[in-house]
């Protein structure tokens, strides 16, 4: 007897991730053994043949301080300022192979980093893959490699309004809530600190989502009209 198996739209469906991981595992963490008080946002991560070379934002401290303190890392081999916007501060940074931690699952797997946000508890993640199979491998290296990793939410990314609008559900959430409370109007009629309160999250996973999910829209309106 023939048996053909239809694939299962909603294994292959684009399926996001959210982790959190402990401080140590992820190189970038070290920052805050000197600077307890600042936040680092992951913004990509560049792999270059022994290297991997992450671009990430930190706020609440000085260039010198920070510089100061990634150097005293013994896997990095250059770190550099990129840019500047008010007090926050674009670094990228060469890490040596031996010492990339939970660099290694993201730069190796087939996922895309949504986002990456440390603060001296943790590190919280948003990763994207084009299957659930494809977050299951992520696991398995991580499993594998002993690189612990606490899985808090796995979900399928939503279209909105027709194809090429897409974002994440906690992307949307954020978008809608900031919209309906009033965050977009002048004068603004809330803050970041209360959306993020009613979301449960901290002001920066807010304003993380809220700057990727802008960004999703635009390419996929403004400028795929240009």
């Amino acid at each position: 007897m023939l048996v053909i198996r239809l694939p299962d739209e909603r294994f292959n469906m684009a399926t996001v991730m959210e982790f959190t991981s402990p401080v140590a595992e992820f190189p970038l963490g070290s920052v805050f053994e000197n600077l307890p008080s600042v936040t680092v946002e992951l913004e990509r991560l560049i792999p270059h043949e022994t290297l991997i070379i992450p671009y990430f934002w930190v706020r609440g401290a000085k260039t010198e301080d920070i510089g100061a303190a990634f150097e005293q890392h013994a896997g990095v081999s250059n770190i550099r300022l990129v840019d500047r916007v008010e007090d926050e501060y674009l670094m990228c940074a060469e890490w040596e192979q031996d010492y990339f931690g939970i660099l290694s699952a993201l730069a190796e797997a087939n996922v895309v980093v949504l986002s990456g946000i440390g603060t001296k508890d943790e590190w919280r993640f948003e990763v994207r893959a084009e299957s659930q199979e494809a977050i299951a491998e992520f696991r398995e290296y991580c499993q594998e490699d002993d690189i612990p990793i606490a899985i808090t939410a796995v979900h399928a990314m939503l279209p909105i309004q027709g194809e090429g609008y897409e974002l994440t559900e906690t992307q949307r959430e954020a978008l809608i809530l900031a919209y309906e409370r009033g965050y977009f109007d002048t004068p603004r009629e809330t803050s970041l600190e209360e959306i993020a309160d009613e979301l449960g999250i901290t002001q920066q996973s807010l304003s993380s989502r809220l700057r990727r999910g802008h960004r999703r829209l635009i390419g996929a309106t403004l400028s795929s009209s240009l």
